[in-house]
């Protein structure tokens, strides 16, 4: 059947097939410490079980038009003279699990991690906590110094329209800059945990499509869907998200496209009703786990016979 005449009710029906032919039935939601979070059926208890760092603080060379480094505000800043092993260190023995390393981008759009890699080995190696990268673009040397270092996975944004790389993130780059980090690192082995922002482009959809068809070339560990969500004070703050529909159309595409990914709900997207409605069609998208899930939707999984696991981590990093 085309994409362009095949019913709503077929489309549930073909994605929650797909995901029954490919996975068993559990479905994971995450709280991870951004934020502190309780609905009925799921309350976090440990809020420093994962944390995220980053390695720049809130400084970002891009000042991209969606965020404008405000992603970056509520993150741990790397204290330098601390260092990135004894921080993550105090943080274990305070009761962190696992850790995402990031940190703003350069001009050239990576992140300068690499200052950092021998102490994020001996993260790995000494302490033994759970570590999810987002780099950024990646050249080789980048890509095999996670390969040594034996990071648990890598999480990047991939874009798919140049007007977006050059509009939103101010980069003088191309999608195939996007295609050769994914190749990079998967010719590594690295675990792939890619990102697509859905409404990116100011509120619309441009290359979300594209960007899944890179994506899909790859073997990737985990796919994660987020959704603008306009900030205060930023060159978006009075955008629109995308609609509901068009969010729900990508999430059915993105399961037929790659049936034996597992596909996540990341934290980012608009609250309140949309929300709700986002994460009901997550559900019949046959998606594989949602960050911070709206009130009834655990209940909603449960009446389509998933069976609901919980983790206080991010939807990149709790994925086995």
């Amino acid at each position: 059947m085309d994409r362009t005449t095949i019913t709503a009710e077929d489309l549930v029906s073909r994605s929650l097939e797909i995901r029954k032919q490919y996975f068993n039935d559990e479905i994971t939601f995450h709280a991870p410490g951004l934020k502190s979070y309780s609905i009925p059926g799921f309350e976090q208890k440990n809020p420093k079980a994962f944390l995220p760092i980053s390695i720049t603080g809130s400084g970002c060379a891009l000042n991209c038009d969606h965020c404008e480094s405000k992603i970056l505000e509520p993150m741990l800043p790397l204290n330098m003279k601390e260092g990135i092993f004894n921080m993550c260190k105090r943080l274990s023995e305070e009761g962190t699990e696992s850790v995402l390393i990031s940190g703003g981008s350069q001009k050239n759009g990576k992140v300068p991690f690499l200052k950092h890699i021998d102490e994020i080995k001996r993260i790995k190696d000494e302490l033994g906590l759970k570590v999810i990268m987002h780099t950024g673009l990646v050249d080789d040397e980048m890509a095999k110094a996670l390969h040594v270092a034996g990071v648990d996975g890598v999480a990047l944004d991939i874009i798919g329209a140049n007007e977006t790389i050059k509009d939103v993130y101010h980069l003088n780059l191309t999608t195939e800059d996007y295609d050769n980090s994914m190749q990079l690192l998967a010719s590594y082995g690295l675990s792939l945990r890619p990102h697509i922002i859905l409404g990116l482009h100011y509120g619309k959809f441009l290359g979300e499509y594209n960007a899944l068809d890179l994506i899909a070339k790859y073997p990737v560990h985990a796919l994660v869907l987020v959704i603008l969500t306009p900030m205060h004070s930023t060159a978006m703050q009075n955008v629109s998200p995308p609609s509901v529909e068009e969010v729900t159309e990508f999430m059915h595409q993105a399961r037929l496209q790659m049936p034996d990914t597992k596909i996540m709900m990341g934290c980012a997207r608009p609250s309140g009703d949309y929300k709700r409605q986002v994460d009901l069609a997550a559900i019949d998208a046959g998606i594989n786990g949602i960050a911070y899930p709206a009130d009834g939707v655990i209940d909603y999984a449960i009446s389509k016979g998933l069976r609901p696991t919980y983790f206080e981590n991010s939807c990149s990093c709790g994925v086995n």
